[in-house]
């Protein structure tokens, strides 16, 4: 019994340690703009004294950017390119003598998408980012993602 339960306190002790060191929590949506028109978002809430870097950087970064990889959809049009909403900041390492473009707090990432047809489908892809804060970056993690659209 004894150990039973110090195998359970084990399990409760890394799962609380795993989530705190999550610091950005994605949430998913799609809000109908018109006829088979969708604005489709992604959001990441990012924990306070963290960061997570911009999908563009500048040529001196080292940071490594959050990349969307969209999974092909034959039902989907894509109308532009996926945007960044929120304040950007210009960061500059005064050791390293680098650069960076990252959010903290929110930033949304948008993509407007068209059906081709009525239909029932999903907007999916993976989203890859790496967060820091100001001693330490996590390596990079890779969050799957699946947008209904109806």
């Amino acid at each position: 019994m004894r150990r039973s339960l110090f195998v359970f306190i084990l399990i409760i002790t890394a799962a609380v340690s795993r989530a705190q060191l999550q610091p950005v929590v994605w949430t998913y949506g799609a809000k109908k703009t018109a006829d088979r028109t969708y604005e489709v978002e992604i959001k990441a809430t990012i924990k306070e004294g963290w960061h997570l870097f911009s999908q563009t950087q500048p040529a001196d970064a080292i940071a490594i950017p959050t990349a969307f990889a969209i999974n092909p959809n034959p039902l989907l049009i894509r109308k532009g390119a996926l945007r960044e909403i929120g304040k950007l900041e210009k960061y500059k390492d005064k050791t390293l003598g680098v650069t960076a473009y990252q959010y903290a707090g929110q930033v949304r990432f948008v993509q407007t998408v068209m059906l081709k047809a009525k239909a029932r489908t999903v907007f999916a892809g993976t989203v890859e980012f790496q967060t820091c804060d100001d001693e330490k970056c996590l390596p990079p993690q890779k969050v799957n993602f699946s947008i209904p659209l109806q």
